[in-house]
Protein backbone atom coordinates (compact mmCIF):
# COMPACT_ATOMS: atom_id res chain seq x y z
CA UNK A 1 0.00 0.00 0.00
CA UNK A 2 1.06 3.49 -0.79
CA UNK A 3 2.82 5.17 2.15
CA UNK A 4 0.42 8.04 1.94
CA UNK A 5 -2.55 5.49 2.06
CA UNK A 6 -0.88 4.02 5.27
CA UNK A 7 -0.51 7.62 6.83
CA UNK A 8 -4.70 8.28 6.29
CA UNK A 9 -5.42 5.19 7.46
CA UNK A 10 -3.40 4.97 10.67
CA UNK A 11 -4.85 8.93 11.53
CA UNK A 12 -8.61 8.13 11.33
CA UNK A 13 -11.21 5.62 13.03
CA UNK A 14 -10.66 1.98 11.32
CA UNK A 15 -13.56 1.74 9.18
CA UNK A 16 -15.06 -0.57 6.43
CA UNK A 17 -14.02 1.49 3.38
CA UNK A 18 -10.57 1.50 4.38
CA UNK A 19 -10.48 -1.84 5.70
CA UNK A 20 -12.52 -3.42 2.37
CA UNK A 21 -9.88 -1.32 0.14
CA UNK A 22 -6.93 -3.17 1.35
CA UNK A 23 -8.70 -6.30 0.50
CA UNK A 24 -9.77 -7.12 -2.40
CA UNK A 25 -7.55 -4.65 -4.11
CA UNK A 26 -4.59 -7.15 -2.87
CA UNK A 27 -5.90 -10.19 -5.09
CA UNK A 28 -5.35 -13.91 -3.72
CA UNK A 29 -4.04 -13.62 -0.13
CA UNK A 30 -0.37 -13.81 0.44
CA UNK A 31 0.48 -16.51 3.14
CA UNK A 32 1.40 -13.82 5.58
CA UNK A 33 -2.01 -12.41 5.70
CA UNK A 34 -4.15 -15.21 5.08
CA UNK A 35 -4.36 -16.07 8.92
CA UNK A 36 -5.86 -12.33 9.55
CA UNK A 37 -8.37 -12.30 7.11
CA UNK A 38 -11.08 -14.58 8.94
CA UNK A 39 -10.70 -11.64 11.59
CA UNK A 40 -10.96 -8.98 9.39
CA UNK A 41 -14.36 -10.98 7.83
CA UNK A 42 -15.80 -10.85 11.00
CA UNK A 43 -14.82 -7.16 11.99
CA UNK A 44 -16.48 -6.05 8.67
CA UNK A 45 -19.86 -8.08 9.31
CA UNK A 46 -20.06 -6.84 12.61
CA UNK A 47 -20.20 -3.26 11.08
CA UNK A 48 -23.19 -3.72 8.72
CA UNK A 49 -26.31 -1.85 9.33
CA UNK A 50 -29.49 -3.53 9.99
CA UNK A 51 -30.92 -2.40 6.66
CA UNK A 52 -27.82 -4.13 4.80
CA UNK A 53 -25.69 -1.30 4.11
CA UNK A 54 -22.17 0.50 5.60
CA UNK A 55 -21.14 3.71 6.99
CA UNK A 56 -18.63 4.79 4.47
CA UNK A 57 -15.88 7.66 4.03
CA UNK A 58 -14.38 9.56 1.40
CA UNK A 59 -17.42 9.35 -0.87
CA UNK A 60 -20.87 10.25 0.67
CA UNK A 61 -21.62 7.79 2.09
CA UNK A 62 -23.76 4.51 2.72
CA UNK A 63 -24.01 3.64 -1.03
CA UNK A 64 -19.85 3.96 -0.89
CA UNK A 65 -19.17 2.34 2.19
CA UNK A 66 -22.04 -0.46 0.88
CA UNK A 67 -19.98 -0.76 -1.93
CA UNK A 68 -16.67 -1.51 -0.60
CA UNK A 69 -17.83 -3.85 1.58
CA UNK A 70 -19.52 -5.67 -1.01
CA UNK A 71 -16.35 -5.70 -2.93
CA UNK A 72 -14.48 -7.30 -0.23
CA UNK A 73 -17.30 -9.80 0.74
CA UNK A 74 -16.58 -10.93 -3.01
CA UNK A 75 -13.10 -11.19 -2.68
CA UNK A 76 -13.27 -13.16 0.63
CA UNK A 77 -15.37 -16.06 -1.24
CA UNK A 78 -19.15 -14.99 0.43
CA UNK A 79 -21.81 -16.47 -2.27
CA UNK A 80 -24.47 -13.92 -3.42
CA UNK A 81 -26.92 -15.71 -0.93
CA UNK A 82 -25.13 -15.29 1.66
CA UNK A 83 -27.45 -13.47 4.28
CA UNK A 84 -25.05 -10.12 4.78
CA UNK A 85 -24.58 -9.94 0.90
CA UNK A 86 -28.45 -10.14 -0.47
CA UNK A 87 -29.23 -7.76 2.27
CA UNK A 88 -26.66 -5.13 1.34
CA UNK A 89 -28.05 -6.11 -2.46
CA UNK A 90 -31.36 -5.52 -1.44
CA UNK A 91 -30.71 -2.37 0.57
CA UNK A 92 -28.88 -0.27 -2.59
CA UNK A 93 -32.16 -1.58 -5.30
CA UNK A 94 -34.38 0.10 -2.03
CA UNK A 95 -32.38 3.15 -2.37
CA UNK A 96 -32.75 3.48 -6.21
CA UNK A 97 -34.07 6.82 -7.34
CA UNK A 98 -37.19 6.40 -9.56
CA UNK A 99 -35.30 7.28 -12.53
CA UNK A 100 -33.16 4.29 -12.73
CA UNK A 101 -29.86 6.47 -10.73
CA UNK A 102 -28.49 6.79 -7.17
CA UNK A 103 -28.07 10.04 -5.14
CA UNK A 104 -27.34 10.37 -1.46
CA UNK A 105 -27.22 13.73 -0.06
CA UNK A 106 -24.18 14.91 2.60
CA UNK A 107 -26.92 15.33 5.38
CA UNK A 108 -26.52 11.43 6.13
CA UNK A 109 -23.44 12.28 7.87
CA UNK A 110 -25.56 14.42 10.51
CA UNK A 111 -24.72 13.88 13.78
CA UNK A 112 -28.31 13.62 14.43
CA UNK A 113 -29.32 11.65 11.30
CA UNK A 114 -28.71 7.71 10.62
CA UNK A 115 -28.90 6.82 7.44
CA UNK A 116 -28.82 7.56 3.88
CA UNK A 117 -30.22 10.69 2.80
CA UNK A 118 -32.06 11.04 -0.31
CA UNK A 119 -30.96 12.96 -2.84
CA UNK A 120 -31.00 13.46 -6.84
CA UNK A 121 -28.84 10.91 -9.30
CA UNK A 122 -25.35 11.39 -9.67
CA UNK A 123 -22.82 9.66 -12.20
CA UNK A 124 -20.58 8.70 -9.52
CA UNK A 125 -23.00 7.19 -6.95
CA UNK A 126 -24.82 5.56 -9.52
CA UNK A 127 -21.70 3.66 -10.59
CA UNK A 128 -20.68 2.95 -6.79
CA UNK A 129 -24.08 0.77 -6.75
CA UNK A 130 -23.68 -0.58 -9.94
CA UNK A 131 -20.46 -1.98 -8.81
CA UNK A 132 -21.68 -2.84 -5.61
CA UNK A 133 -24.98 -5.04 -7.03
CA UNK A 134 -22.44 -6.47 -9.69
CA UNK A 135 -20.00 -7.50 -6.68
CA UNK A 136 -22.94 -9.22 -5.09
CA UNK A 137 -23.87 -11.08 -8.56
CA UNK A 138 -26.58 -8.96 -9.24
CA UNK A 139 -25.37 -8.52 -12.76
CA UNK A 140 -28.52 -9.74 -14.69
CA UNK A 141 -31.05 -7.62 -12.44
CA UNK A 142 -33.59 -4.81 -13.26
CA UNK A 143 -31.88 -2.61 -10.47
CA UNK A 144 -28.45 -2.84 -12.75
CA UNK A 145 -30.46 -2.31 -15.77
CA UNK A 146 -31.99 0.48 -14.88
CA UNK A 147 -28.84 2.12 -13.43
CA UNK A 148 -26.63 1.42 -16.49
CA UNK A 149 -29.45 3.38 -18.58
CA UNK A 150 -29.55 6.04 -16.39
CA UNK A 151 -25.71 6.41 -17.10
CA UNK A 152 -25.83 5.85 -20.76
CA UNK A 153 -28.66 8.30 -21.03
CA UNK A 154 -26.93 10.68 -19.06
CA UNK A 155 -23.51 10.32 -20.75
CA UNK A 156 -22.72 13.76 -22.56
CA UNK A 157 -21.59 13.99 -26.42
CA UNK A 158 -17.51 14.40 -25.12
CA UNK A 159 -18.20 11.09 -23.49
CA UNK A 160 -18.56 12.25 -19.66
CA UNK A 161 -20.79 13.23 -17.18
CA UNK A 162 -22.10 16.44 -15.71
CA UNK A 163 -21.68 15.95 -11.61
CA UNK A 164 -22.23 19.53 -9.63
CA UNK A 165 -22.66 18.11 -6.50
CA UNK A 166 -19.82 18.09 -4.05
CA UNK A 167 -18.44 14.96 -2.39
CA UNK A 168 -16.93 14.98 0.78
CA UNK A 169 -13.27 14.68 2.30
CA UNK A 170 -13.41 13.99 6.17
CA UNK A 171 -17.32 14.01 7.68
CA UNK A 172 -18.46 17.07 9.11
CA UNK A 173 -14.68 18.05 8.25
CA UNK A 174 -14.46 19.76 4.66
CA UNK A 175 -16.65 18.91 1.50
CA UNK A 176 -15.08 19.00 -2.28
CA UNK A 177 -15.15 18.10 -5.57
CA UNK A 178 -13.03 15.27 -7.23
CA UNK A 179 -13.85 16.24 -10.71
CA UNK A 180 -12.22 12.93 -11.55
CA UNK A 181 -15.32 11.03 -9.71
CA UNK A 182 -17.56 11.55 -12.82
CA UNK A 183 -14.84 10.79 -15.36
CA UNK A 184 -13.62 7.27 -14.41
CA UNK A 185 -16.49 5.49 -12.01
CA UNK A 186 -18.75 5.51 -14.28
CA UNK A 187 -16.54 4.01 -17.18
CA UNK A 188 -15.49 1.66 -14.47
CA UNK A 189 -19.29 0.61 -14.09
CA UNK A 190 -19.95 0.09 -17.54
CA UNK A 191 -16.93 -1.63 -18.60
CA UNK A 192 -17.25 -3.82 -15.31
CA UNK A 193 -21.14 -4.79 -16.80
CA UNK A 194 -19.87 -5.17 -20.13
CA UNK A 195 -17.18 -7.79 -19.25
CA UNK A 196 -19.50 -9.89 -16.92
CA UNK A 197 -21.91 -10.65 -19.26
CA UNK A 198 -19.83 -11.08 -22.22
CA UNK A 199 -17.75 -13.65 -19.31
CA UNK A 200 -21.18 -15.35 -18.60
CA UNK A 201 -19.89 -16.20 -15.00
CA UNK A 202 -21.99 -12.89 -13.30
CA UNK A 203 -19.45 -13.10 -10.54
CA UNK A 204 -16.00 -10.64 -9.73
CA UNK A 205 -13.18 -12.68 -9.18
CA UNK A 206 -11.39 -9.86 -7.34
CA UNK A 207 -10.60 -6.46 -7.03
CA UNK A 208 -13.04 -3.61 -6.77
Amino acid sequence: MPTTARCWIRRRPTCPRAACRCWPSSGPAPARGAARRPRALGWLLRRQEANGSWYGRWGVNYVYGTWCALCALAAAGLPPEAPPVARAARWLAYVQNPDGGWGEGGDSYRLDYAGHAWAPSTASQTAWALLGLMAAGAVETRAVARGIAWLVDHQRADGLWDEPQHGHGLPRVFYLRYHGYARYFPLWALARYRNLRAGGSGRVAFGM
